[in-house]
């Protein structure tokens, strides 16, 4: 049976890996919510939302009354996306944390060119805060073995 001590460190690396994951909830989430409020004509936005979605929203402002629904469902398809990384980052499948952060960093370059420093800063901010998930998911990893041969078990839900 795997010591006190062990156990703990691994409820926090989980605690640590559903935080950095959960990351990936409020950009799906928000980036929706930027999509909404832009196709409605409201002047905000959240800056943790993906910059591909402002850019969907733009061209769909264009493109006038029939960009509204091709705007929902693209920015819904980008934001579904980020939701199936929150669910294989949060059970610890650190290929989720690699693509998703991989894909938000490349998000973030989309808003260099429109001068969203702000928004840049928060990617950046967003991407350290979900590097934590993607590196205690890694410690858990190696966690793995030694509590499995002391008979306990590492389940990452």
């Amino acid at each position: 049976m795997p010591d006190q001590r062990e156990t703990v460190q691994v409820l926090q690396l989980r605690n640590a890996i559903n935080a950095g994951a959960g990351w990936f909830i409020w950009v799906a989430g928000l980036s929706m919510v930027n999509s909404i409020v832009s196709v409605s004509g409201g002047g905000f936005r959240f800056i943790f939302g993906l910059g591909a979605t402002q850019v969907v929203d733009a061209l769909a402002h264009r493109a006038g009354q029939s960009g509204i629904a091709l705007d929902l469902i693209i920015n819904g398809l980008l934001a579904g996306l980020f939701v199936l990384f929150w669910n294989f980052a949060r059970k610890g499948q650190k290929w989720a944390f690699i693509i998703g952060m991989t894909l938000y960093a490349f998000d973030g370059l989309i808003l260099i060119p429109f001068a969203d420093y702000l928004g840049l800063a928060f990617h950046a901010y967003v991407l350290w805060r979900i590097y934590g998930g993607f590196n205690a998911a890694s410690q858990v990893e190696t966690l793995q073995p030694a509590m499995l041969a002391a008979g306990g078990e590492i389940n990452p839900r």
